[in-house]
Order: C-alpha cells, then structure tokens, then sequence
C-alpha cells in the first residue's frame, strides 16, 4: 500500500483543486481518494508526504513519434545509424518521457509493436504505448518513402513497420488489415500534407479521395480500431471529417469553415493540435517549411479558441521526435497560451487524452478503482502550467501503483 498524504489534488475532471488530500494505493489501483485527514494504516504502508505538491493523473501524450528522433533525410531512411543504436536511443526516450510524466503514449507513427510488447514485459522501461505502426498514405503522401521518381534508393524498409501506401482504393482494407496484423491499436492515416512535406505538398494539399477514406475509416471501425488522421486543411480537412474518422491531428486551418467544428462536435471528432511541432517548424532552416508554419499560426489559435466554442474536445498531443523530443508537458504551456486554461489544459493532456485513446474507465483521473497512475509535482501547474515541463519540479511518478524511479524520489527527499 502506498498513500499519498497533504496533498494539493487535481483529479482530472476539470473540478476545483482539493487541498489537504490523501490518495491511498492498493495494488495497481486507486482505493481511496479522501480530505479526512490522519487515518490509521498498516505498518507496511509506504507514506509519502506531498506537502507543498500538487497529484495529477498520469500525463498522455496522444501523438508522439518516439522511435523519431531528427528529421534529416539519413534519419528517415534509418541510414545515419545502426538500427541496435537507434533502438537504444528510443528506449532511451521512453525512459526518459515516463520520468517526466507521461504515463501513456499514442504513437503516431514509425514505432513497432516490440516496444511495447518489451514495456509491459518488464525488458524496458516506459509508458503504456498505443501504437498505429506505420502512416497510411497514398502514392505521394506523407508516408511514402519514395523518391518523387519512385526510386527506392535500394534502402530497404523496416519488416516491423510494414508498407503502408496505398495505390489503389482496392489496396485500402488490405492496408489497414496489415496495420493491424503488425500489431497496430490505431490506424495513423494522412489526407493532406504538412508543414514539414515535401514543396508542392503542404497543409493545404489533399491525398485520398473520400471514398477511399471511407473504406479506410470503415475497414478500421470493423477492426476495432480508431482512426487518427493527419489533416491541416483545404478539400482533404474536409473529406477526413466527412469520412468520419475519430480524430484530426493538427487540424492548423479548422477556422476557415464552421462547418468542419459543427460536424466534429456532432460526431464526436477530437482535435489533437500537437502546437508544439510548429514552435519548432517556425525555426527550421528550410525556407518552405518556416513559411508554411508562420502562416498557419494564427489560423492555428483561432482554431483551438472555435473549437472550444463549438464544443469540440481539444486533447494535447506534441508531434515529437523529429524535433528532438522536447519536454511533452510544453504542450500544455502552448494550449494555455492559445486561449484554454490551465486547467482546460491539463485535462487536454489527462481525461480527455484518455477518452481519445479509448481508456477513460481506466486512466485519466483519479478516481476510486482506476489504475494507479500518477505524477507529484513541485507548486501548483494552475498557477504556472510552465512548471510541469521542467524535470526537476518532478517529484515523484508512478504507473501502475509502482513509483517509476526510487532513486529519483530518493534525490527529491521523497520517503518512498
């Protein structure tokens, strides 16, 4: 049994702070939550005092990269390095991204199932992953490898990240069974291209045709499986959320059309923004790309402050990993500066996340019977979201009612 005692509590639901809060562990899940003060527990129990600190629901980053970890071109054919160094590295980034926080991760794309199937084996160290394998694409797309010519470059592909490009709209249903073959619990598709793409295939640019995302979106809903779409704007914005997919990632130009918030907030479509990449996109030393990522910023903001209006849920997501995998919790930091509050921001990266992913009844808030996860973080977050990026005001993690470092609790002045 673990209890945390005198603690500032933020539940997740989006209810006002409770000082002086206990939150009892038993096992791998929350047993009690209560503000009754001293209680008699058994000699065992482990106590931790979070006077001055604030316990939050484990952090979710609902779109990473996390086997990305730059964006030049040696990189993304997996040439720059051995694949045992890059693989290392990833697990590096795992750690590291629980330690901070972050207790569940919806990959994005570019991340095998053997990581996760190496977390919950105990042969690594990391979040809870959700995985989508590979970015379902079509010819020309942001998950095609080729060369413009379709030259392959003779640099074969990972066999765990199998191909996800589509030639046909026969190709679809086949894709995604593959999708899911490899080991994926979202499919990760894209009909427009990015900020990052290619000249000539940009935010505004589309990809598939609506029937094929309907097949796509259908083939996967059959499959239990969620859809996460890559869609900036223009007529591909449009066909991802005709289609019905589950959630738009990035989203940069839902101002343009009220239409597009009216049918997500009638569906039920969450918007995953991932601003954080575009803090990064506005630096880049491609001309292309820094143009693109200036102009869609205040497209972006308005975006997030209409959705909000419309009642469309905004769930936060980083699109890390190219950019070198910044603290995820800067994402929070980017949503309160877009208009949400902080505490609209950290259930955009706590209960919302969690109902995005499909795991509401089990993680996002603490809540008697949910599983144990939890971060103890230094001050309050409501009045300084800044503070929840910074390593060192992160005092204690736990995942599954276990504490992720007891050497860093040790270092913190936790009991544990």
């Amino acid at each position: 049994m673990i209890v945390l005692k005198n603690a500032r509590l933020i539940d997740g639901t989006g209810a006002a702070p409770v000082s002086g809060a206990t939150i009892v562990l038993h096992d791998n899940k929350i047993d009690t939550v209560t503000t009754h003060g001293e209680a008699d527990f058994p000699a065992d129990a482990e106590i931790v005092n979070c006077a001055g600190m604030t316990v939050l629901p484990g952090l979710i980053d609902c779109h990473d990269h996390m086997a990305n970890h730059r964006y030049d071109l040696a990189h993304r054919w997996g040439i720059d390095e051995p694949e045992s160094t890059r693989h290392l590295r990833t697990a590096a980034v795992l750690r590291q991204t629980l330690e901070a926080g972050y207790t569940m991760i919806r990959d994005a794309g570019g991340l095998d199932a053997g990581f996760k199937r190496a977390i919950d084996e105990g042969l690594a160290v990391g979040p809870r992953l959700l995985v989508s394998i590979s970015i379902v694409s079509p010819i020309g797309g942001i998950g095609d490898r080729m060369s413009p010519s379709g030259d392959c470059c003779c640099v074969p592909g990972d066999p765990l990240l199998p191909s996800a490009v589509v030639e046909t709209l026969a190709d679809i249903r086949p894709v995604v069974r593959r999708m899911v073959r490899a080991g994926a619990d979202f499919i990760k598709c894209a009909t427009t291209g990015g900020a990052s793409s290619r000249p000539g295939h940009g935010p505004l640019d589309g990809a598939f045709n609506l029937d094929e995302m309907q097949a796509l979106v259908e083939e996967a809903h059959a499959l239990d499986r969620r859809v996460m779409c890559h869609a900036l704007g223009g007529r591909g914005l449009d066909i991802a959320i005709e289609a019905g997919v589950d959630s738009i990632e990035h989203g940069c130009y839902l101002d343009e059309d009220p239409r597009h918030l009216d049918q997500m907030a009638a569906r039920g479509i969450v918007f995953v923004p991932t601003l954080l990449v575009y803090e990064y996109h506005r630096k880049s030393p491609q001309p292309h790309v820094r143009a693109r990522a200036h102009d869609l910023y205040e497209h972006h903001v308005q975006a997030i402050k209409k959705a909000l209006a419309a009642g469309v849920k905004i769930v936060a997501g980083t699109d890390a990993g190219g950019h070198g995998h910044p603290a995820n919790a800067g994402e929070l930091e980017c949503l309160v500066k877009a208009g949400m509050t902080p505490m609209q921001a950290i259930q955009a990266g706590t209960a919302w996340a969690a109902e995005c992913c499909g795991r509401e009844a089990e993680l996002g808030t603490v809540e008697k019977g949910k599983l144990a996860d939890l971060v103890v973080v230094n001050g309050d977050p409501l009045a300084d979201i800044a503070l929840l990026r910074d390593p060192g005001n992160i005092r204690l993690v736990l995942k599954n009612g276990a504490a992720v470092s007891r050497a860093a609790s040790v270092r913190h002045n936790i009991a544990l």
